[in-house]
């Protein structure tokens, strides 16, 4: 599975404003600054966030945005999909399960895929914003516990083998 940079940030603001939920609200240059994001990008991205209803926005000088639900009700599916569409690299399910029927020769081979499409999607269905922030239901962290921020040097995600990322960067 590929997560755009696009949905990847959408994430990232979503844990920014998942952090505060609660307190205020909080302005896109806050949100851009905590979570190291571009600020243009991030007023689309929460402007989709906010169509979607998943965020919304109050204006004025103590203005900003802030999450509509609870971290434990937006799950990681919900945010993907509304930026980067079906969860799955290989089609929807509905597709994979017509090819099954269809085409014997690689019913095998269709069915794998539906297998790793069936768990990814398990995965982020079950996974929820305050799973990711250390308080939700996954979490062996305690709520409120508070982690020393990570030094950004190295964005890469942590799923692209060491040797691949000396590669790229030379």
């Amino acid at each position: 599975m590929k997560i755009s940079q696009k949905g990847l940030y959408a994430l990232q603001a979503i844990m920014t404003l998942g952090r505060r939920y609660g307190t205020e609200t909080i302005k896109i240059r806050d949100i851009a600054i905590d979570s190291d994001l571009p600020e243009k990008f991030l007023e689309l991205i929460l402007l989709e966030l906010k169509n979607a209803r998943i965020v919304e926005s109050v204006r004025g000088a103590k203005g900003g945005y802030r999450l509509r639900r609870a971290p434990e009700e937006i799950k990681l599916s919900e945010i993907i999909r509304l930026v980067d569409g079906p969860l799955a690299p290989f089609g929807d399910a509905d597709q994979l399960r017509g090819l099954i029927l269809t085409d014997p020769d690689h019913r095998a081979l269709y069915s794998v895929f539906l297998e790793v499409r069936d768990a990814a999607a398990k995965i982020l269905e079950s996974t929820s914003v305050a799973d990711i922030l250390g308080y939700g239901s996954k979490s062996r962290k305690r709520p409120g516990a508070r982690t020393k921020k990570k030094a950004k040097k190295d964005r890469t995600l942590s799923i692209v083998r060491k040797e691949t990322r000396n590669k790229l960067s030379s």
